[in-house]
């Protein structure tokens, strides 16, 4: 890859960039319009084939339902997400369910799966499912915008039946840039489920998946614990925080074993609401991921973040 000059960035920003967006579900065609607006060419992806298309330069996984876009997707169409953005490093943005796809670990999950949730991976953070409400409690607020652009206002953060990352799964990784927060309530179904999360951990379990059907990896010889570390989580973390959110009083009481080892720790609750601060846009490398909608908005900085700083320094 090497280094990006600014020659070099201005001459990419002459070339014509595709686009795939998976196609099995979703608002593919608002992402679609937005990255045509970009001046880019787009294709829907449909098929492994399709996916797997040289002329394709970054992938987006739109907001729908992600219980619908596993079922449909699954077996070969995952092995191929997870061949192509893994381990081949395409530039890969996961929008709401797309980022519940790209997660490497989930809590409230469908019961209409056997298994639980199908998850594509590649994101280390564990993410809760619907934290913010049904499809009638969907909002908007203010939400840090994508950094490196000229326009630094907040960005209008559309949330409908959205996901929150409750934390990131190995902090000290440097490549993960927590690039927003917001503070909010979960909603009554999430706040159940919190509760039992918060029990395994104090029981010692390494949750992988949990939902009504629970999909659980027991720690053996007290390994695979994962550390939390109060300061920052990535060199974004204490930089770019939504100025916008109330801040309020939490209890941050840290988890731990018999041996004192700290492990996955769970952002604290306001005593009063219950408010956390949790991670609502997130980036390891090639791959974004944000819990709201931008491709519903008029706002395409977002879309051109994923352009500018991923695609093209691809």
């Amino acid at each position: 890859t090497g280094v990006i000059t600014e020659e070099t960035m201005e001459a990419k920003k002459n070339e014509k960039y595709t686009v795939g967006v998976l196609a099995l579900q979703g608002a593919f065609e608002e992402h679609q319009s937005c990255m045509e607006k970009l001046g880019c060419i787009t294709k829907q992806i449909k098929t492994p084939s399709e996916l797997l298309s040289p002329d394709i330069d970054g992938l987006i996984l739109p907001g729908g339902e992600s219980t619908a876009m596993g079922l449909i997707g699954n077996g070969e169409m995952w092995e191929t997400l997870q061949k192509v953005i893994i381990q081949n490093g395409m530039p890969t943005w996961g929008t709401c369910a797309g980022m519940i796809l790209l997660a490497e670990r989930c809590v409230g999950t469908s019961a209409v799966i056997e298994n639980g949730q199908s998850l594509i991976g590649g994101m280390d953070i564990l993410v809760c499912r619907n934290y913010f409400g049904s499809q009638i409690s969907s909002f908007e607020m203010a939400t840090p915008p994508p950094p490196h652009l000229n326009n630094q206002e907040s960005f209008p953060g559309v949330f409908i039946r959205a996901p929150a990352i409750l934390s990131i799964n190995n902090p000290e990784d440097k490549d993960m840039k927590i690039l927003g927060r917001v503070v909010a309530t979960p909603c009554r179904q999430a706040s159940v489920v919190l509760q039992e999360l918060e029990k395994k951990i104090k029981n010692g379990e390494n949750v992988i998946k949990m939902g009504v059907v629970d999909a659980l990896v027991r720690e053996e010889k007290n390994e695979s614990v994962v550390r939390m570390k109060e300061t920052s989580y990535g060199e974004s973390a204490d930089k770019e925080v939504n100025n916008n959110s109330q801040e309020e009083k939490k209890d941050d009481s840290t988890l731990t074993d018999m041996k004192g080892e700290e492990k996955i720790v769970l952002p604290g609750a306001a005593k009063d609401t219950n408010a956390r601060e949790v991670i609502c846009a997130v980036q390891k490398k090639n791959i974004l991921c944000t819990a709201f909608h931008p491709e519903i908005t008029e706002d395409l900085r977002w879309h051109q973040y994923f352009l500018e700083q991923i695609i093209m320094k691809k």
